[in-house]
């Protein structure tokens, strides 16, 4: 099967290439006895964001501003995984990481309305305030 033909359906307008990513099979961590430290069941994901095809300029930069600290100096988004005792788990893990990450950079933030809170609300919460006071002033010790 060639893997250039193959496209991860991310969101119904994203998709990417699977040639764009590449895995390495790793040792993974934790518990499994003898057998985690001869299998290598642990999933790493390299995906090469400014080189990509697939995105556009402006997912680019918010997956940039989303993951920092996920991406080197070469501009390479790498995820790893390894919950699972498969790699065939752990791929599947890792590919649903790699989707909700490019879902959550696919969303445009909405941009904030400024409010102001009403008059009433205002008044509310000084009334609030002035009784909290005078009640606190009320415990304190008369002075003579």
């Amino acid at each position: 099967m060639n893997l250039s033909q193959i496209n991860l359906q991310i969101t119904p307008s994203l998709s990417v290439d699977l040639a764009e990513l590449t895995f390495e099979f790793i040792k993974s961590a934790g518990p499994g006895g003898q057998n985690v430290n001869k299998v290598s069941t642990g999933v790493r994901l390299r995906f090469d964001i400014l080189n990509s095809a697939s995105l556009c300029s402006e997912v680019k930069s918010r997956l940039f501003k989303i993951e920092k600290n996920r991406i080197n100096k070469e501009g390479i988004l790498i995820i790893e995984s390894q919950k699972y005792r498969t790699q065939e788990a752990n791929k599947k893990d890792l590919l649903r990481k790699f989707s909700e990450l490019l879902i959550e950079a696919s969303h445009k933030p909405k941009k904030r309305v400024k409010t102001r809170p009403s008059r009433k609300s205002v008044e509310r919460r000084l009334d609030t305030k002035s009784r909290r006071s005078k009640l606190k002033q009320s415990r304190k010790k008369p002075e003579w």
